[in-house]
C-alpha cells in the first residue's frame, strides 16, 4: 500500500495547507470510513469544477487547486488523494474515456479516484461535482460515479494507479485558462493505461 500513501509535488499533502485541512476534515471522526467520506464530499461540493464555473487558472497539484478553489476532474482527484493520505487512507487513480459531448468524437480522459477501506477493499469515487444529470455519491460497496458509458469508444480503465497519468499532469501544466483546457483535454484509446 505505501505507493498508495506516498507525497510527491502534484499530491503534495505534507503542505501545511493541504495537511490543515486534511487534519480539519478528520477531527472528531470515529473511523477511517468517516474520514473518506468527508473527504470525498467536501472536495465534490466545495471545490468548483473548472469547465462548468469557467474558473481559472487551471490548477494541478493539491495546493494549488485547494488555495484556488477549483480543478478540473483530475486536479480534483489530486487534492482528494492528498487529504487522504495525509490521513493515512491510501488512494489511488482513475480514468474513463468519454465523449465530451456525449456523441462520439471528440473523446476525453475523466479522471477520479479509488480510496481503499477496510471493510470493502478498493472502492471508486468521483468528486468532479454534481450538476443536473451527474449525481456522483459515497455510499460503499455500492458505486455511483458521475458518469456512465455510453458508446463502444468509450471505456472504463480498470487500473489503479498511485500516481497521476503524465499525459494529466502534462495537460495540466501547458495552460493556464479553462477555456484552452478544455479545447485540449487529454485522450487515451487503447484499451489499458499500463
Amino acid at each position: 500500500m505505501e505507493p498508495f500513501l506516498k507525497a510527491s509535488d502534484v499530491i503534495d499533502w505534507r503542505q501545511p495547507s493541504v495537511r490543515s485541512k486534511a487534519m480539519e476534515l478528520a477531527k472528531d471522526a470515529s473511523t477511517p470510513l468517516e474520514v473518506a467520506q468527508r473527504s470525498f464530499e467536501w472536495v465534490r461540493d466545495n471545490i468548483q469544477h473548472s469547465s462548468d464555473y469557467k474558473r481559472n487558472p487551471v490548477t494541478c497539484a493539491a495546493s494549488e487547486v485547494l488555495a484556488a478553489g477549483t480543478g478540473y476532474c483530475y486536479a480534483k482527484s489530486h487534492l482528494l488523494a492528498a487529504l487522504l493520505r495525509a490521513n493515512g487512507i491510501p488512494a489511488g487513480f482513475c480514468y474513463q474515456r468519454l465523449s465530451i459531448g456525449d456523441h462520439g468524437a471528440p473523446y476525453s480522459l475523466h479522471g477520479f479516484n479509488a480510496i481503499h477501506l477496510a471493510d470493502f477493499g478498493w472502492y471508486r469515487v468521483d468528486s468532479r461535482g454534481n450538476k443536473p444529470g451527474v449525481n456522483a455519491q459515497f455510499c460503499p460497496p455500492e458505486e455511483r460515479l458521475a458518469f456512465r458509458l455510453n458508446s463502444s469508444e468509450e471505456r472504463n480503465f480498470p487500473e489503479i494507479l498511485p500516481d497521476p497519468l503524465p499525459i494529466v499532469i502534462r495537460a495540466l501544466r501547458a495552460h493556464t485558462r479553462w477555456d484552452e483546457l478544455y479545447r485540449n483535454l487529454p485522450d487515451w484509446d487503447r484499451p489499458t493505461l499500463l
